[in-house]
């Protein structure tokens, strides 16, 4: 199930899996080899992960299976998961004909994952495993700038495209938007590339699906931003695409930690010593210092 410890750094390497971390990992496999229960678990984890691939809306239990992990394996239990899983989601990718680069390119958020854990932590790990189940289940791709899941309609944003006169409601197919970080700026030019690619790749790829709206559900999409962010930021631009998705009656719901993680790299860090050098840095840390609460947007825009 598992790649042999002289492929394993290879397979690493294509996962964007930092160099620092690949020892360990391949010491780590013969721990997780010799441990029969821990090899059983990996199997029932793979399985959990791959049944109904390509299907929506499935939930995998996968944190709750990696807290039955070995303690000396918990850190990168998750690792040997999706690296056993590979095949199979690669397998996938083949039957929809999907290109090995784009492949290769939303397979390296693992890296990506494990990069943001160590930003945090100081150490090895993988920050939020459950997320990487999307990627590996054929439901999540990178195309560009962007990533884009095949997803449904919310009740709420389905309501509210529904009202602004779309004709669509819950439960109907849609792109949910992602913006991962590592990638260089948001610029207009990049996300109207992303978008064309998605629009390319749904149709060709997908072709029973019918995708006519994207939907984001970010702390990017807060309006607060426009108080201190001028007219031309990337941010403000990127917003600017969207239509509200919810009732503007509506509580909001509050996320003060998520900038401060996407921005800072930790959550956790005193508000206070946040940093300023950038304007984005400025207009995180200044809004909570003086008492204000940052809040997820949710937008839409036809596809």
């Amino acid at each position: 199930m598992l790649p042999d410890a002289d492929a394993l750094p290879e397979i690493l390497l294509d996962l964007a899996v930092a160099h620092e971390d690949i020892n360990d990992l391949v010491a780590l496999r013969r721990t997780l080899t010799a441990d029969a229960g821990a090899v059983r678990l990996l199997a029932e984890c793979v399985e959990e992960l791959v049944r109904d691939i390509g299907e929506t809306g499935v939930e995998v239990p996968l944190v709750e299976r990696l807290a039955e992990a070995p303690a000396a394996l918990g850190p990168y239990f998750s690792v040997y998961v999706f690296v056993a899983a590979l095949p199979h989601t690669r397998a996938y990718h083949r039957e929809r004909g999907v290109p090995a680069d784009v492949s290769r390119r939303t397979f390296a958020d693992l890296g990506r994952n494990m990069a943001f854990h160590r930003r945090q932590h100081g150490r090895g790990g993988v920050q939020v495993p459950q997320w990487l189940t999307h990627h590996f289940r054929g439901e999540l791709y990178q195309l560009g700038r962007l990533q884009f899941e095949r997803a449904r309609l919310g009740q709420r944003t389905g309501r509210a495209i529904a009202a602004a006169g779309g004709d669509m409601g819950p439960g109907e197919s849609c792109l949910n938007l992602h913006i991962p970080d590592f990638l260089g700026p948001l610029s207009p030019a990049a996300c109207d590339r992303s978008l064309a690619l998605a629009r390319e790749f749904f149709a060709r790829h997908c072709p029973r699906e019918r995708y006519r709206v994207a939907v984001c559900h970010s702390w990017l999409l807060d309006p607060q931003l426009k108080r201190y962010l001028g007219p031309d930021s990337n941010i403000i631009r990127f917003q600017q695409r969207f239509a509200a998705a919810r009732d503007p009656g509506e509580e909001p719901e509050p996320a003060d930690t998520e900038p401060v993680r996407f921005v800072f790299g930790d959550p956790d860090l005193p508000v206070a010593s946040l940093p300023r050098r950038t304007s984005v840095e400025r207009a995180v840390g200044d809004h909570l210092r003086a008492g204000g609460h940052w809040y997820v947007g949710h937008g839409w825009f036809p596809l």
